[in-house]
């Protein structure tokens, strides 16, 4: 079992910046593919960002954020990290952080993030 702890969620203006990390119990982490999803009240789960295993990795974003978010890793931290820059009230949601290679698929708790002035 690998345990997920997302953090660095919070409240920020319109146009701010967050950076979220994921922290992950795994002594493989580096054969993991990781993504951040995202929900918003009402809405469905939708894919954020993701990053290949192995040292850096292949990054894909979704359309809304691309240009705005990255995506990265640190193997030796066993963390992913999502940086978020100028923020949009619809960026509004839980994020969630996710683990996942063959026939294993983790996911965090989760962390609000709040955009509003």
């Amino acid at each position: 079992q690998v345990h997920l702890v997302e953090s660095g969620g919070g409240l920020v203006q319109p146009g701010g910046s967050l950076r979220l990390s994921c922290a992950a119990s795994t002594t493989i982490f580096s054969l993991y593919a990781m993504d951040w999803h995202r929900q918003a009240p009402g809405k469905q789960r939708e894919l954020v960002a993701t990053i290949t295993n192995g040292g850096g990795g292949t990054k894909d974003y979704a359309d809304s954020v691309k240009g705005r978010f990255t995506i990265s890793r640190d193997n030796a931290r066993n963390t992913v990290y999502l940086q978020m820059n100028t923020l949009k009230p619809e960026d509004t949601a839980v994020y969630y952080c996710r683990a996942r290679r063959p026939g294993f698929d983790y996911w965090g708790q989760g962390t609000q993030v709040t955009v509003s002035s």
